[in-house]
């Protein structure tokens, strides 16, 4: 006897939304504190992928993270066009994230290239940054 799938698909499905909940990650006293929601949990989920160098570890998938191991040594001009679209990029793989605009450089300091750009999500927006060596 062959089982009957046959309306399987026809059935309604509510897909419930999981919450953010995550652990609390205290960055100045590098320990793990209770948990957070929400805003407080994709700010931190913005950190971490901004700090997690893409395809260097393996407990991470393939899109997680960002590139900038290759922009050692690169135009200032390039490195700075080329993080904002890597930013966006790496950003964007979160359905939570709408879209990552208002990116500013600093090259004051010499073999550094600092930026500051908002990140606008579900929760409202996020102003964030990353510095890179080049």
């Amino acid at each position: 006897m062959i089982p009957s799938t046959g309306g399987f698909l026809a059935q309604d499905f509510e897909i419930v939304k999981q919450p953010g909940l995550t652990y609390r990650m205290d960055l100045d006293g590098d320990c793990v504190r209770g948990l957070v929601d929400g805003r407080e949990a994709l700010r931190q989920a913005i950190f971490r992928i901004l700090q997690t160098e893409r395809y260097q570890y393996v407990i991470y998938p393939w899109w997680y993270g960002i590139e900038t191991m290759d922009l050692y040594g690169e135009p200032v001009n390039w490195v700075c066009a080329e993080l904002e679209r890597r930013i966006t990029e790496a950003l964007l793989m979160d359905d939570r994230i709408i879209k990552v605009t208002d990116f500013a450089h600093d090259t004051s300091v010499k073999g550094t290239v600092h930026t500051v750009f908002t990140v606008h999500t579900i929760y409202g927006m996020i102003t964030a940054e990353r510095e890179v060596n080049i």
